[in-house]
């Protein structure tokens, strides 16, 4: 039985943002990161709702913060990107790398 399990374009985004802020890593930032790179605004419910399948696929993991009284007392929920997410992001790149070298050169496009 072939694995079917696979990151879709925004999970592999969400993970590089996780990445990419390290211990800081929380809904928010993550949805700034990921609107600073997309030039879109990106919710904040589809982010957590993004990082909850990708826990529940054991990509990430999620700890509390301390409450805050910014936050009405409120704990943040931090994200770390797993081993086993680590390794689906290596070989997304490695498969989306491949695929795109094997494409012949497209028309207006610089080589």
């Amino acid at each position: 039985m072939t694995d079917r399990s696979y990151l879709g374009e925004f999970e592999l985004m969400i993970l590089l943002a996780v990445l990419h802020l390290g211990d800081e890593a929380y809904g928010v930032p993550i949805s700034r990161e990921l609107e600073r790179h997309r030039d879109r605004d990106v919710s904040v419910g589809s982010v957590y709702a993004a990082l909850e399948r990708l826990e529940a696929k054991s990509l990430v993991t999620s700890t509390l913060g301390d409450p805050t009284p910014e936050r009405g007392g409120k704990a943040k929920r931090y994200f770390r990107v797993t081993k086993e997410g680590l390794r689906q992001v290596s070989e997304t790149r490695r498969i989306l790398t491949r695929l795109w070298k094997q494409l012949p050169e497209l028309k207006g496009e610089p080589s």
